[in-house]
């Protein structure tokens, strides 16, 4: 082709934001001449062109909101967990004020890109209105609202994609980043109180995929709330415990009766000192004891535990692991004796239910003290 009296070829080239076609002459200047309509070759480029940019608009647009909104400390859990997926994402996610950088990068550069390429074929305020538009709907709100939901699964589907983009742009994004990390510091890992603990249990137990059964729920409740308790809230109270005096004379009767029971441990008190508990009576010792040769507080272990009753749960869990003793006498700040309380009474709050076996004739001692109206009766 001629360009006045010259041969010229042509080439695609941008003037002022527009696609254009260049003419290069003999001469070796290069000349912008009026472009040309385009073709429907060119046209349709342009179409796949446009195309592809809103596919990468969407890509680092969906991305940038769900990989940024898993949590790293969450990622690194389930990564030590085994969980693939997770360990893909965490490769990528844990530096992030690089990712971030990065995806925000090539979201604005494909923008605008696509925004020359629209201005090419049409009008500055048309190309305008048409990007927007693209954009907000398909670069924007269906891969953010897609990749919101499905961040994980799809994260580690395109870890790989994000992993090139990153060493694409590294040379530009890493400077940023590293200001990022030095102004800001870690990011803050996601803690939950106890409350929120046993809710965030609860509210897994209606879903199927979670594994968390209806007992395990409720087991996890316990053990996460059993230590704001106190001894005062669950020990069987002094109206209602079985103790003896000391001068108990075991006869035939008096043996039947605590191997009837239904306590392994009985608190033995000093004679007409309901107070003074001085020894601890177990029942398996009455095994072989000739009726009537011995009193209670002969055959009684002197070793008595004392507890106070405002004492948490999770102290007196410790104390029974540490003393070895599966009972303890409940004192107030008067030291008087307000009644008893067994390890037994402890795990009960923590699995949230009543342990109860063939001998026991109540379940909740408690209530049963509630309809007691007399004081502590002593059986002799």
């Amino acid at each position: 082709m001629t360009v006045g009296s010259q041969q010229a070829t042509w080439h695609l080239g941008t003037h002022k934001s527009r696609f254009v076609l260049i003419a290069k002459v003999a001469s070796a200047t290069t000349r912008v001449v009026k472009r040309p309509p385009l073709r429907y070759n060119g046209v349709m480029i342009l179409v796949v062109v446009a195309i592809a940019l809103i596919v990468l608009a969407a890509l680092f647009s969906g991305l940038n909101l769900g990989l940024m909104s898993l949590d790293t400390y969450e990622l690194k859990r389930k990564a030590d967990l085994g969980d693939v997926n997770a360990q893909k994402v965490y490769a990528i996610r844990h530096r992030g004020n690089l990712l971030l950088v990065t995806l925000l990068t090539g979201n604005v550069a494909v923008i605008s890109a696509l925004t020359l390429v629209l201005n090419s074929v049409y009008h500055g305020v048309i190309a305008g209105i048409l990007t927007t538009v693209l954009i907000t709907i398909f670069g924007e709100i269906i891969p953010q609202a897609i990749l919101a939901r499905y961040a994980l699964r799809l994260g580690a589907q395109l870890a790989s994609i994000v992993r090139v983009v990153m060493f694409v742009l590294y040379p530009i994004c890493a400077p940023v980043a590293y200001v990022l990390d030095w102004a800001l510091g870690d990011e803050l890992p996601t803690v939950y109180s106890k409350s929120e603990l046993t809710r965030l249990v609860e509210d897994h137990r209606h879903y199927v995929g979670s594994g968390v059964d209806k007992d395990e729920a409720r087991i996890v409740r316990g053990a996460l709330t059993f230590g704001d308790r106190t001894i005062k809230q669950i020990m069987t109270p002094r109206s209602v415990a079985e103790m003896v005096p000391s001068d108990l004379v075991l006869g035939e009767s008096a043996i039947r009766r605590l191997k009837g029971s239904g306590f392994s441990r009985i608190p033995v008190y000093t004679h007409d000192k309901p107070n003074e508990v001085v020894s601890i009576l177990y029942v398996k010792d009455l095994i072989g004891v000739v009726p009537g040769k011995k009193t209670a507080g002969q055959l009684a272990r002197p070793k008595v535990l004392f507890v106070n009753l405002d004492d948490n749960l999770d102290e007196t869990l410790n104390a029974f692991l540490k003393t070895r003793n599966h009972l303890f006498v409940v004192i107030d700040e008067f030291a008087e004796i307000q009644g008893i309380v067994t390890i037994e009474d402890v795990l009960e709050e923590i699995i949230d239910r009543e342990i109860a076996d063939e001998f026991d004739r109540y379940d909740d001692m408690r209530q049963v003290a509630r309809r007691v109206k007399r004081p502590m009766a002593t059986r002799h």
